[in-house]
């Protein structure tokens, strides 16, 4: 991968697999982000594969009636139920299961709820009965994919923000430094509660609502770097050769910016994990029955019988966000020129 790099990347590289930690914590939370996009086909209660009279099906992907598999119902089966297997083994067919049997949704009727960690449950069950496993795995490619586009939101907004103030300056900064002043003084967690109490929160509108203040705590950042940049000698020599804004902006003030910008990400990411979770667990967030690290959380508060629902939900929550801190400290190192051009690490 190092040779489609240029030799100074080539060397932040290598000072970012200098930090240990950093560096296996990349590759933990790559796994677990992958395993958490697999989730579809790790975690189902519908079968995987079906062979059935000489015929292959794939329930997980396409719903087929009762009546495909020797049933009496035109509707699609109930794949918790004894009786379709009978009917498809009495064919000499065969049933392959995701290794977890269980969506984020799926009761599990055959235990009282919430039921301890077995070779059924692996994890135990919640107060509902859905399997905890199945949840946590769900969960967290909710959390990551909630994270990374209200990162990839607050960053594009954030950035263009403070580029904006740090490059004009002038009116353009004194206004946006009063504007942000007053909206970070708004109460966010009201303004939530609120928000959430008017329109039906879901995965789109939260993502929204968050977007609107989240994307505060880059700009003074980017606006610094611009500042600071708007005012180098070759800056000064292009603007005199008359390039327009939008070329000294993008091609010879931003790359400098961003270098700052990116160490920020991992850490932003990490807030916006906590604060979904945050949300979740006061039950602001996500719609009832979305499969939820914050939502766990508090069947754990709920159910101090039930150590297991509480336990599996901080380890896993606490786990994500010490890698994201990991590779955020080796992301700053790597790209800090004192030790990228001294030859530290």
């Amino acid at each position: 991968m190092t040779r489609f790099l240029n030799p100074l990347n080539q060397r932040r590289w290598w000072v970012f697999k200098q930090h240990r930690l950093g560096y296996f914590s990349l590759w933990a939370f790559l796994l677990i982000f992958t395993l958490s996009l697999c989730a579809d086909f790790l975690a189902s209660e519908k079968p995987l594969l079906v062979t059935y009279q000489g015929k292959i099906y794939t329930p997980f992907l396409t719903t087929y009636p009762e009546t495909t598999f020797g049933g009496e119902l035109s509707v699609g089966p109930d794949w918790q139920d004894n009786y379709i297997y009978q009917r498809i083994h009495e064919a000499d067919g065969m049933v392959i299961h995701a290794p977890i049997p269980y969506d984020f949704g799926t009761i599990n009727f055959n235990r009282p709820a919430p039921a301890p960690p077995s070779a059924e449950n692996w994890l135990g069950t919640d107060d509902q009965g859905r399997d905890v496993l199945a949840r946590i795995l769900y969960g967290l490619r909710l959390s990551i994919l909630f994270g990374l586009m209200l990162t990839l939101g607050s960053t594009l907004l954030g950035v263009t923000v403070g580029a904006l103030q740090g490059y004009f300056g002038g009116r353009v900064d004194l206004y946006g430094q009063r504007f942000m002043e007053v909206w970070s003084g708004l109460p966010v967690l009201y303004l939530l509660i609120i928000l959430s109490g008017l329109v039906d929160t879901g995965f789109w509108s939260l993502l929204i609502i968050l977007l609107l203040f989240s994307w505060m705590p880059l700009v003074d950042m980017v606006r610094a770097e611009f500042l600071k940049a708007k005012n180098y000698e070759y800056v000064l020599a292009a603007r005199a050769m008359g390039l327009p804004h939008h070329r000294l902006i993008l091609r010879h003030i931003l790359p400098n910016a961003l270098v700052a910008t990116l160490t920020y990400l991992p850490f932003l990411l990490c807030g916006a994990i906590t604060t979904l979770a945050s949300l979740d667990f006061l039950g602001f967030g996500l719609p009832s029955g979305s499969p939820s690290l914050g939502e766990l959380i508090a069947q754990g508060k709920h159910n101090l019988q039930a150590p297991w629902l509480g336990i599996s939900a901080f380890l896993t929550t606490t786990l994500l966000l010490v890698l994201l801190v990991f590779i955020g400290e080796a992301a700053r190192d790597a790209l800090d020129p004192k030790i990228v051009t001294g030859g530290q690490s």
